[in-house]
């Protein structure tokens, strides 16, 4: 690649990675998916005695609209539980607004409702469950013994360890009344039919929002050895800790009838923004796997990528997939997506990139932590840009205070909430 250093960023590789991304969130569109999903159902739906519909996470209340029309005719009862953002009034759906990523009478409301609605369902019948990401944070069901105020502590300390999203949903389904496949064996004997949007490392359905509607697999002493290995024990309510050290009620799912169907994808999102580059005239490389672990690994390792990467002169594409994590050591404000993006700006400031760049990396539900925006989009001037404006990167990222810094240098990417969550989507593009 030819150095450009003596020139501004080229502003059309901006244009060009927010067109990838912005292709990357229509894929996992959930109006299209539940709608495909129904229509090869049609004769399950003509079967039931009558339906109930349950949709919970960030996507909830699009995929209840888009189910509306194949089920209404039964519909016995339905209920969403979603976002500030997403909530809508829906005929025939009780809609709740939730809490994210920290729970809220809200979550707890909604999820009482949501056990009503499957207390209804009869032999005969048929749930219809529409799960998508963020229904761990919206749905918050304290098992016996617990408060909302003990979710909340152990919400926070999960957060903020570092744990992976598979290890914090562990603990959950151990805390929780409709985790787990706590939905599920309350809406027997019904028949159960999930449609899920999944945000989680290989589409595992125990993972997306806990799993309320499919069979646990957690071995008993999981959730706390996970506890225990990140050593906040000490920020777990006694009550949690005293039920993570008890044994569980065994549950036999053995004659409940079920359906699971992955609807949408991280993956099937990161092919359509492979494709949308593949348009736009660049070669593309997909990262392999699921991009996960701490921000800097994660930032670190797409760099090295990037310096062994050779296209024969060609303008190049990098497209991962994930969900990273941050150990929270500042009281700052910012998110993943965001930090990671400052983070490959530092590694690529102190080995600078030959030629012209940019990185983005943004949450497809377009809410990056407690922020307005989805991720962040730099370059090899965004430091400086900071700077400029009397900031000093290295400070801001060890107090977690990535957002001011990225808005300063009008590096955020903002998309407002886009109704889907299929986690992180990063692109890389050299010219």
């Amino acid at each position: 690649m030819s150095e450009t250093q003596d020139q501004g960023p080229d502003p059309s590789l901006r244009a060009d990675a927010e067109a990838i991304f912005q292709r990357a969130v229509e894929a996992a569109d959930p109006a299209n998916a539940v709608e495909a999903a129904l229509r090869d159902r049609h004769a399950q739906i003509l079967d039931a005695k009558a339906i109930v519909l349950i949709a919970f996470g960030k996507a909830a209340t699009q995929m209840a609209e888009a189910a509306l029309p194949y089920v209404q005719d039964k519909l016995k009862a339905g209920v969403a539980v979603t976002t500030q953002d997403a909530a809508k009034v829906i005929a025939g759906v009780d809609t709740y607004v939730g809490g994210h990523p920290t729970p809220t009478e809200g979550s707890e409301k909604g999820a009482e409702a949501i056990e009503a609605a499957a207390d209804s369902a009869e032999e005969g019948d048929l749930v219809l469950v529409l799960v998508s990401g963020g229904g761990s944070a919206l749905l918050t069901a304290p098992a016996e013994g617990l408060t909302l105020e003990d979710k909340i502590a152990v919400n926070d300390a999960l957060l903020g360890c570092g744990a992976p999203i598979d290890e914090i949903n562990t603990v959950r389904r151990k805390l929780s009344r409709l985790k787990g496949g706590g939905l599920l064996k309350r809406a027997a004997p019904a028949r159960v039919l999930s449609l899920i949007l999944s945000d989680v490392p290989g589409d595992d359905p125990k993972s997306v929002a806990s799993g309320p509607s499919v069979p646990p697999a957690d071995m008993p002493e999981a959730a706390l050895d996970i506890v225990q290995r990140y050593g906040i024990e000490d920020r777990i309510p006694e009550a949690a800790l005293a039920r993570l050290r008890g044994t569980s009620e065994d549950q036999d799912f053995s004659s409940q009838e079920f359906e699971t169907v992955i609807v949408g994808s991280n993956s099937l999102s990161c092919d359509a923004a492979e494709a949308a580059a593949e348009e736009l005239g660049y070669v593309t490389d997909r990262v392999d796997g699921w991009l996960d672990g701490d921000v800097a690994d994660a930032a670190q390792r797409l760099r090295e990528l990037l310096r062994n990467h050779s296209s024969g002169g060609k303008p190049i594409a990098i497209i991962a997939g994930g969900e990273t994590t941050v150990v929270l050591r500042g009281g700052g404000t910012g998110g993943r997506n965001q930090e990671m993006a400052m983070r490959f700006a530092m590694l690529a400031e102190a080995e600078p990139i030959s030629g012209d760049w940019v990185f983005l990396s943004g949450g497809t539900d377009g809410r990056d932590g407690p922020t307005n925006a989805a991720g962040a989009i730099v370059d090899r001037e965004t430091l400086d840009r900071m700077r400029q404006s009397g900031l000093d990167p290295e400070a801001k990222l060890a107090d977690n205070d990535s957002n001011p810094a990225l808005e300063a240098a009008d590096a955020l990417v903002k998309t407002g909430a886009t109704g889907t969550n299929v986690a992180d989507v990063q692109v890389i593009l050299l010219r």
